[in-house]
């Protein structure tokens, strides 16, 4: 492809941005800037024009589209401060805990977790440290003696202000929706 005939493509497929942002745009809160959104789609435009193999039988747009809402989403991923491993073990702890908590009627102390875990109480509360700001946590004694148990006190960022979970979950919501539309109505 000469580089007329590229420059011609990416101007051909310009919308199509502006398209994908938009759509994108209608399940994120309002403080995502659409400017952001389209220039992440133009920086997937031009992935998809360097990549595209028309050998595969594949349309140019179709490849496009796929390439430039990636491009959007991993845009959104790298809004969020935190490594996707770190939320990740924030869960496991949060699953622990519960997990924990439920078995033993009551809430586990930090020995407890640490143990189920697999980790000494100072990894546990390495880790602990480590995820303070991807979490609320409150670690305190339990009644008044000095033999009290330690325990968390444990709420998981639910990750609403996390563009891109807000994005997953509404794009869920809409293809569920969309799908039971689509269903038989039932027979009588």
């Amino acid at each position: 492809m000469t580089a007329a005939e590229r420059d011609a493509l990416i101007v051909a497929t310009l919308p199509l941005i502006k398209h994908v942002a938009h759509r994108v745009a209608t399940r994120l809160p309002a403080n995502i800037e659409m400017r952001d959104l389209i220039n992440a789609g133009v920086l997937g435009l031009l992935d998809a024009v360097d990549k595209f193999e028309p050998e595969r039988g594949v349309k140019f747009k179709t490849y496009a589209e796929v390439r430039i809402r990636g491009a959007i989403l991993d845009s959104l991923r790298n809004l969020d401060w935190a490594p996707r491993s770190l939320r990740k073990k924030s869960k496991d702890l949060e699953r622990i805990y519960a997990d924990l908590s439920q078995k033993l009627g009551r809430p586990a102390s930090d020995e407890e977790v640490s143990e189920a875990m697999g980790e000494d109480i100072e990894d546990f509360h390495a880790l602990v440290e480590q995820l303070h700001g991807l979490t609320i946590g409150s670690f305190e004694n339990v009644g008044d003696s000095e033999d009290s148990d330690n325990y968390i006190n444990y709420y998981p960022d639910d990750g609403t202000n996390d563009p891109y979970v807000r994005f997953q979950s509404n794009e869920l919501t809409a293809l569920l929706a969309q799908a039971i539309d689509e269903l038989p109505e039932k027979l009588l």
